[in-house]
């Protein structure tokens, strides 16, 4: 078996929150059982953000309320701020992230709050979960998007990163993520800022990123993190989502594709390709309207694929 790499599915949230189809609950449950089967451990299944703002994930709660009956599954969950974690906790979730935008302007458009206002937001919550039954309390990751660089701001400074990325772990984290919201990010620039948050947090703190293809370097960057030793890369199901509060921002790194990936250089992801390939017909199926995108699912594996 090779090293284990966890692939965190992140199309229920990220993918169906950028476009305009309302997937039905039932068919979202679908989609899980159907990932699950496929040999995923992790998928973030949706946000709990008002109806109004995104109304295709009204029914977050009934969703990880179902989720969380599949053994061995970890369901994850985007809050923007302390009431959504409040309902997250209450629903049941296992993991929480809080997304915490570099780009303060991007922080204004996407959350409506400060850097000051996200860091109060995080410590309010870090007490919230300490104040759970111990076998209650979800783990809490603080993201750092647009980490790489922001569609309104441009530039974001890393040293800006890194004195965010601290002040997380400081208010209560678990540990931060790197988010390429804009897709703006290179395999050089991933490793600098691994490089840099690591050194100010701990190597054990940052092992997660998540990464947008909207220039088509999702996967070089995939693998700037993986020379450095990350073992949990996000990914939704052929590519569908980005973010509707960073134009521009399209493109998820395709599952199927970096699954293979790192299936084919003897990573140990879990996931059977075949029954994935199919995953993604179904879901296809149920969003007819969306677009798709990735290579694997085109080409289909090598003649004689076994994998490692």
């Amino acid at each position: 078996m090779g090293t284990p790499i966890l692939v965190s599915e992140v199309g229920p949230r990220d993918g169906l929150q950028s476009i305009k189809s309302i997937l039905p609950t039932e068919q979202k449950k679908r989609w899980i059982d159907l990932q699950v089967a496929a040999g995923f451990r992790e998928i973030e299944v949706g946000s709990f953000v008002p109806a109004h703002i995104l109304p295709q994930l009204a029914d977050t709660a009934e969703i990880v309320e179902y989720a969380r009956q599949i053994e061995g599954l970890t369901v994850a969950v985007l809050v923007p701020n302390v009431k959504g974690a409040e309902a997250a906790i209450a629903s049941g979730a296992h993991k929480i992230s809080l997304p915490l935008s570099c780009s303060e302007t991007h922080s204004l458009k996407n959350v409506r709050r400060t850097h000051e206002q996200m860091i109060e937001a995080a410590t309010a919550i870090a007490e919230l979960i300490k104040g759970q039954p111990e076998g209650n309390r979800p783990h809490f990751e603080g993201a750092l998007s647009t980490a790489f660089g922001c569609t309104i701001e441009g530039d974001v400074p890393q040293a800006k990163v890194v004195e965010l990325a601290e002040r997380l772990m400081k208010a209560g984290c678990d540990e931060v993520g790197l988010s390429d919201t804009s897709g703006y990010a290179h395999p050089v620039q991933v490793k600098q800022l691994i490089k840099a948050v690591r050194a100010a947090v701990g190597e054990e703190n940052l092992t997660g990123l998540h990464l947008h293809n909207t220039r088509g370097l999702g996967l070089a960057n995939a693998m700037a993190g993986l020379e450095l030793g990350i073992t949990t890369l996000d990914s939704s199901l052929g590519g569908v989502g980005g973010c509707p509060f960073a134009p521009g921002a399209s493109g998820n790194i395709v599952t199927e594709d970096l699954v293979f990936m790192l299936e084919a250089m003897g990573y140990d992801t879990g996931v059977d390709i075949e029954k994935m390939i199919d995953l993604r017909k179904e879901v296809a199926a149920m969003l007819p309207d969306e677009e798709f995108y990735g290579f694997l699912s085109e080409a289909g594996p090598p003649k004689g694929w076994r994998g490692f």
